[in-house]
Parts: C-alpha cells; sequence; structure tokens
C-alpha cells in the first residue's frame, strides 16, 4: 500500500535559528532586473525570517526569486519582477542571513548507505520492476487522492499504435490532469486518427504511405480551416488518439512551439514565454510529473517542478517526478540540470506504456 512519506518542518524553536538575522529585501531596480546578491531558489524548501519568523516560499521553482509581499513569500521569476519589489538577498543557506533550505524534506528511508556499491546508476542494465511497482502505486494513489499527475510527451509516443492506444486509455481512467507538449505529439497524434500514418507510415505497419510525407501539414491544414484542435475533433468525429481523448474527457493540454515547427496548429504558443507561463500553470498543481521521450519539454518542466508541494490543507508532500526515454543520457539528464529528486526509467514508450496497463488495469 502506497503512502507518502512524512514532511520533516525544521523546529525554528531551536537556539541556531532563534539566533538567525532576519532577511533582508532589496527593491529590485527596474522592471525584470534583480538587486545585487539576490537569492535564487532551488527545488527544496526555502524559509526566510521576517520579524523574528520563518516564512516558506510555497510556489517554489528553480531559478526564481523569493519575493516578500508584505504577508508572505512569492516566488517570481526574475523576468517577471517590478520595479521596487523587495527581492530575498543572500546567498548562504543555514540560516546565517535569515534563508534557511530544507535539504532532507522527507522521513529519510530505512538502513545504511555503501560508501562503494555496484549498479547505482540507471541505465540499459537497471532493474526497473520496482519502478515500475512503486509507479503503479502512485497513480493509484494519486486517483484516489485528487492527486494531479502530468504527462509531459515527445512525438515518438503517437507513432506506435499500442502506445497511443494505452495513453488514451490512461487519459479516460483519470490518470491524466494535464498534458504538457509541443507541435509535433499533437499534429502526429491527430494524424495518426485522420490518416493512419504518423510522419507518414503506418502506425501499425509502420510501411511508409505513398506521398505519405504530405500527411502531417495536410492534416495542420484542416485542423487550421476548423479553427482548433477542439473543432477539428468534434467536427471530424475523430475517435481515437491521445488528443482527443483529452478533448472527450476536458483534460487540458498546453502545446508550445520550436524554431523547428511546421504550422503549426492553432492552439501552440508562438512566445516561449508566454507558453512557459502556461506550462506553469499546470505545474503549480502538480503532484506527480511523468515525462516520455522528450528530452527539452521535460527538462523545461523539471525546472519549473519543485520537489514538495504545499496541499489546500498545509500539509507538505513531495512531489514525483519520471523521466521515461530509450536512451540512458536523456533518462539521466534532468539530474545534471538540478531536479535531483528526478528518477530515470531507460526504456522505450511501448514498453514503458505496457507495464503499466498491465499493473494498472
Amino acid at each position: 500500500m502506497f503512502t507518502l512519506p512524512e514532511y520533516r518542518k525544521p523546529d525554528f524553536e531551536y537556539a541556531r535559528f532563534l539566533a538567525c538575522p532576519d532577511c533582508r529585501f532589496v527593491p529590485a531596480p527596474k522592471d525584470g532586473v534583480c538587486p545585487p546578491d539576490y537569492h535564487a531558489n532551488s527545488i527544496f524548501p526555502e524559509y526566510f525570517k521576517v520579524d523574528g519568523k520563518w516564512y516558506l516560499g510555497e510556489d517554489s521553482r528553480m531559478d526564481a526569486v523569493p519575493v516578500w509581499n508584505g504577508k508572505g513569500i512569492d516566488i517570481v521569476e526574475p523576468r517577471k519582477l517590478k520595479k521596487g519589489d523587495l527581492v530575498a538577498v543572500g546567498r548562504t543557506e543555514n540560516g546565517e542571513e535569515g534563508i534557511y533550505v530544507n535539504y532532507e524534506p522527507f522521513a529519510a528511508k530505512e538502513g545504511k548507505d555503501n560508501t562503494f556499491a555496484f549498479r547505482t546508476g540507471r541505465t540499459r542494465e537497471t532493474s526497473f520492476t520496482k519502478d515500475y511497482k512503486e509507479l503503479i502505486e502512485l497513480l493509484r494513489y494519486e486517483k484516489e487522492n485528487n492527486g494531479y499527475v502530468v504527462w509531459v510527451l515527445g512525438p515518438a509516443c503517437s507513432f506506435d499504435i499500442e502506445a497511443r492506444r494505452i495513453m488514451a486509455k490512461l487519459i479516460e481512467e483519470g490518470y491524466c490532469q494535464a498534458l504538457l507538449s509541443g507541435n509535433a505529439l499533437a499534429t502526429h497524434d491527430l494524424e495518426a486518427a485522420y490518416f493512419g500514418t504518423a510522419l507518414g507510415c503506418d502506425i501499425e505497419t509502420q510501411k511508409v504511405q505513398y506521398m505519405g510525407h504530405y500527411n502531417h501539414l495536410d492534416l495542420i491544414n484542416t485542423v487550421k480551416l476548423h479553427g482548433s484542435i477542439k473543432k477539428f475533433v468534434e467536427e471530424e468525429r475523430i475517435s481515437d488518439g491521445i488528443i482527443a481523448s483529452c478533448v472527450r474527457n476536458d483534460v487540458p493540454f498546453v502545446l508550445t512551439s520550436s524554431v523547428r515547427d511546421d504550422g503549426p496548429l492553432p492552439e501552440v504558443y508562438a512566445n516561449s514565454y508566454e507558453g512557459q507561463n502556461a506550462y506553469r500553470d499546470h505545474v503549480r498543481r502538480a503532484t506527480t510529473v511523468i515525462g516520455m521521450a522528450t528530452m527539452l519539454h521535460t527538462i523545461a518542466t523539471g525546472n519549473m517542478t519543485p520537489s514538495f508541494r504545499v496541499l489546500s490543507d498545509k500539509t507538505i508532500r513531495p512531489v514525483y517526478f519520471y523521466m521515461v526515454d530509450s536512451a540512458e543520457f536523456v533518462a539521466n539528464k534532468l539530474q545534471d540540470r538540478g531536479s535531483l529528486s528526478s528518477k530515470g526509467i531507460v526504456t522505450n514508450v511501448q514498453d514503458f506504456l505496457k507495464n503499466l496497463e498491465r499493473g494498472l488495469f
């Protein structure tokens, strides 16, 4: 039975915390500019001492800055700063400047770690049976306890008939509360539903269709003719696939653009900062994030995702983050970018989704 680990809040009544000075806040000198010696957030819970009281920056994210709003701490991306915003300054993290970072927020695992051990990395040789079991239990827990599971998908998720079917089933069954992706995933998923191909290849036989390289362009053109993905799905009676499942079940999806995009589809954010804001709206609610076959979108999401979430009843729980890719380098790269709580699973999306289906249904 899955249970959440208990949050270990620092005891601020200890003498060492009582002796800490208040955090200093300095006005931003102009819009979008931090003051000198500004403090940048990490993925961990961070507390700031104001008038002798410690305040948690609840809506944390990496590379943002803490701003005192008069009642508590706002976590603000530097580009969103306004002149005069009171930004926390100080780059020590153990209370010396009124800033404390809780690096071990949740109950530690039992037992002792070896200083020398084999097979500690995440590679093709890793046994992932335990990871699948834990993830299946976690997804059931999230569904039963109103969790917010965010999936970040690359276009490879739409290239296989079984991968599309299972991902659509996960959406239908309530295991996805938001989908984040780019133009390609939606284009090829809808191409598969409309033409039976992805980039011109039959999604079942993988045979290249004659002139099939036009299909994704024709798909985009047809969707634009309808005016929106939702109207296309409804008016063309699209009955299968990932995006159609989102439309039928009112699951929000956010699609962001890249330089290489064709089209793009009507809902795709052409402005990267607007797309980042839209991603962030869902990341703020996420309790579990699963990225599949998309290094850049998953890293982008990881940079916005803290290791913890403050729930409506003010309890604090971990945010679980999985990165699934067939390349070891990609599956492990998120940790190199600072998202230390992420877990990599090295496999292709078809096998990953089939293992989830066997465990969940």
